[in-house]
Order: C-alpha cells, then structure tokens, then sequence
C-alpha cells in the first residue's frame, strides 16, 4: 500500500478528501474526483482504466485529471510498453476527510472532561489533551484517520526493537506490559485464528463520543508496524470494536494485508455482533 492512505472507494458521507501534495494540501470535493483518487490510492492507472473505472465519458475524466495534475494532486508518465498512453498516480497522500455528516453536537467538556489537581496518574494530562484534540476535530467534522495511521505506524517501527520477541505469545505478552506500563490500556488475546487482541480502558478512544464507526486509527497504526516487523510481512490490524462504537472494550484482528480486503468489506465490521 506504499504509504498512499487506505485503498477503496470514498463514502457517500465523507465530501470532502483532503491530500497533501509537494506544494501544499489540496481539499478534493467532487465526487469523479474523489473516485479516482481512491482507485490511485490502490494502484497506479492508465488513462483507459480510469474512464474504465470512472464510468464517464473519456472527454469528461480528461478535463478531471487535468485538473488534479493542474493542482498537484496527481501526476503522469508516458507507458514504457506504449508510448501513446499515460500512465498516472498520486503525488501525495490522503490526510483527511471531513463532512458535515460527521459534526458530533455533544459538548466537548462532557466527554474531554477536566484535569484535576493531584490525580494519581502521570500521563493524565496528555491524555486529555490526545483526546481533546480528537473531540475538536469531530466536533468540526475533520477526520484524520489516514495521517493518525501512519504516525502510529513510524511510532510502531520504533517501538518494536524494545518488545520484540520470536515466540508471537511473548511478543503479545511485551506489547502488554509496555501499554499496562505507559498507561495505553490494558490488552488481552481473545484468539489466534486470526490473531485477536481487546484493549481495555484505551488512552486513545475511552472518553470519545459515541459515533458509531472505530477511532483507534493511531493504535491500529502501531499495531500494523509492530506485527509487520514480527511477521516478516505487511500485516493489517482492523479494529472491530471500539469505545466509540458502544463497546466497553476495543478489538484488533490481526492479519496478513493481503487478506483483509475479502475478510473486512466496509469499516469497523464486527463479524460476531450479528
């Protein structure tokens, strides 16, 4: 996946992608746009597949990506097997998606809460600023999934020389000890077949609203990078509880990329809540 934000197809209620480009963040709104933004994300394409693909008449996709090459958002390269084609791809990454859709009205004080005085733990404070920033950012409607994702992944990468282990029980057990010692949460394997991690009382989404859709974008990136080092292989972490959904607890599948496509259609699908 190359760093390019998660492929698939953009949601009727997400209106507006935002991309970071070599001079400067792009907000992409119409709809042809975004479409073919996401199918880049998966891969490069040729001018055909993406008409292909836009379901639109070749002359209205031309105008498109003359304009999201106009503004930085995309580039092109001439076909090394054919030079009458082109060949196009992204030039940056997804960082947001925001929607009015998503506005969550609730107060932030009710769910951000308040720094008290004296409280027994030491990372009480960052985690209401982690967490307040998270609440601002609903509230507007700004969704930072994919730019939360990689920085847990650069995070993860970090992290994972301080709990690696060759035995996959060991390497879960250090994973714990580290979230338990650093107040992240508390984990615990539910399974093996896939890999099934639950997250109690996580600094990431415990005192977030609850919208319906998974929030642990920054956990799900640490994870990604930890089990991809420990595999040897690129391996994804769906979240398919979480406390935003209603849950008490969060829930991590972990498994190899290839498969999560056919495994998790949609976001955040819970395969045993019915």
């Amino acid at each position: 996946m190359d760093g390019r934000g998660r492929p698939g197809r953009p949601k009727p209620d997400r209106e507006i992608d935002l991309y970071s480009t070599p001079i400067g963040t792009r907000a992409v709104e119409n709809p042809v746009r975004r479409s073919i933004l996401a199918a880049l994300r998966e891969r490069e394409y040729t001018f055909d597949e993406i008409v292909s693909l836009a379901g639109r008449a070749k002359s209205t996709v031309s105008v498109h990506l003359q304009d999201l090459v106009a503004t930085g958002v995309i580039g092109s390269r001439t076909d090394p097997g054919d030079s009458r084609r082109k060949i196009f791809f992204l030039t940056g990454d997804l960082i947001a998606s925001v929607s009015p859709e998503d506005r969550v009205a609730d107060a932030l004080a009710a769910y951000a809460g308040a720094y008290r005085p004296g409280s027994a733990d030491p990372f009480a404070f960052y985690k209401l600023t982690f967490r307040t920033i998270r609440v601002s950012l609903l509230q507007e409607g700004i969704l930072l999934d994919p730019l939360l994702t990689r920085a847990g992944e650069r995070v993860g990468e970090e992290l994972y020389p301080a709990v690696a282990e060759k035995d996959t029980g060991a390497f879960c057990a250090k994973i714990a000890r580290f979230w338990e010692e650093h107040n992240l949460g508390r984990i615990e394997i539910a399974g093996t077949e896939p890999l099934t991690l639950l997250v109690y009382d996580c600094f990431e989404c415990a005192d977030l609203p609850v919208t319906g859709k998974p929030a642990c974008a920054f956990d799900s990136g640490i994870l990604r990078a930890l089990f991809s080092r420990h595999y040897g292989r690129p391996m994804e972490a769906i979240e398919t509880r979480c406390y935003s959904m209603g849950f008490d607890h969060c829930r991590f599948e972990v498994m190899p990329m290839e498969t999560t496509t056919a495994a998790h259609t949609g976001t955040g699908c819970d395969p045993d809540s019915g």
